[in-house]
């Protein structure tokens, strides 16, 4: 994670924005929405912009996959994000302290950290449709993000690694007792091969969509996606369980106990396949019946072992008193989150296969 320090930051912010035409007077004020990247919005006039510092884990060709998806989403009549480029022609600039910035055209809308709802969640599910199908012809090339994504053989291995190495933490032993279950989990899920490969958007959390705005209720339309860092060439069902474990839990973050909303699971799931129109296969189908179950799991195997290596996006010290503690937090909701995809298997399977 990369610290922020106000006055430091603002000053490196407006050195960066030198790289591009026209910055010099701007307002700008931190979007604390995100865990990733550095993010502010930025005012010049009429003119709205986001500006970032991109987070150093990851590829500097993610801003070529970036604008080349998003070109393909808008010739498509989809809203998307176009990054500028800088008078020198690049995508991004790189100051003396090797911090990596980008600036794009800021998007109407409104984001959400939380589902709000079971329409707004049958909204997200026919955006990501929508996404998917735009991309199907998509011919340009992706570039790796630049770290392991969605690669539960390398989680495990980190875990294992930790476990030897981090002996002596104080998680240690409630760790390795979740870690054995976890391998006997696994093994008993396998892993789904020979899938379509489509493109997806990698990290399908509620507050990677922005909705329409409406003063007067809370709105219940989607109409665009952002921070499509980790677009990737992978099968789908990444995207959507990733999406269900964020959508359909009503528990906070940091809460150890999940609570899956099954009305909201049948929306979303209604909405995804009501909207698709590229044709997915039966073998897609069926991996999409525990793609919650296997993107939970996947979530908890990270955390189980960044809990040992005190490694953390972010972490919320005012409600934790170590970075592990919170991990491990997270790591016990979503093995509370995996036990209920295993639960109510057989109902949400009906959702999706009729």
């Amino acid at each position: 994670m990369v610290e922020i320090n106000s006055l430091r930051d603002i000053e490196k912010l407006k050195k960066a924005l030198q790289a591009w035409s026209g910055f010099d007077e701007i307002q700008a004020e931190y979007v604390s929405v995100g865990l990733i990247n550095q993010t502010w919005a930025i005012d010049r006039k009429s003119e709205k912009f986001i500006a970032q510092r991109v987070n150093p884990a990851f590829s500097t060709d993610i801003q070529k996959n970036i604008q080349s998806v998003s070109q393909c989403l808008r010739e498509q009549g989809m809203v998307a994000p176009r990054l500028l480029e800088t008078k020198k022609g690049d995508l991004f600039c790189e100051l003396e302290d090797g911090s990596r910035w980008r600036l794009m055209e800021r998007l109407e809308g409104v984001v959400f950290q939380r589902c709000q709802s079971s329409e707004q969640a049958r909204s997200t599910a026919q955006l990501t449709a929508r996404f998917h199908d735009a991309l199907v012809n998509f011919d340009g090339k992706l570039f790796p993000i630049g770290f392991p994504f969605h690669d539960m053989p390398r989680h495990l291995a980190d875990l294992e690694k930790n476990l030897v190495v981090f002996s002596g933490h104080p998680f240690y032993h409630q760790v390795a007792e979740l870690a054995e279950k976890i391998r006997i989990e696994v093994d008993r899920l396998g892993f789904r091969r020979d899938l379509p490969h489509r493109i997806i958007h990698g990290d399908l959390k509620f507050n990677n969509f922005l909705f329409n705005q409406n003063s007067s209720e809370i709105s219940q339309s989607a109409h665009a996606l952002i921070d499509l860092d980790t677009l990737a060439e992978m099968p789908i069902y990444f995207d959507l369980g990733d999406a269900w474990r964020s959508w359909c839990n009503l528990a906070s973050d940091g809460a150890a106990e999940a609570i899956l909303d099954l009305e909201r699971f049948r929306s979303s799931a209604e909405g995804y396949l009501s909207t698709i129109r590229f044709e997915i296969t039966r073998e897609e189908l069926l991996s999409l019946t525990d793609a919650l179950e296997r993107l939970s799991l996947e979530l908890c195997a990270r955390f189980a072992a960044d809990v040992l290596a005190e490694a953390h996006w972010s972490w919320d010290p005012k409600r934790f008193g170590s970075c592990a503690e919170h991990n491990w937090v997270r790591t016990q909701g979503q093995w509370s989150l995996y036990n209920q995809a295993c639960e109510t298997h057989s109902e949400r399977s009906r959702f999706i296969l009729g």
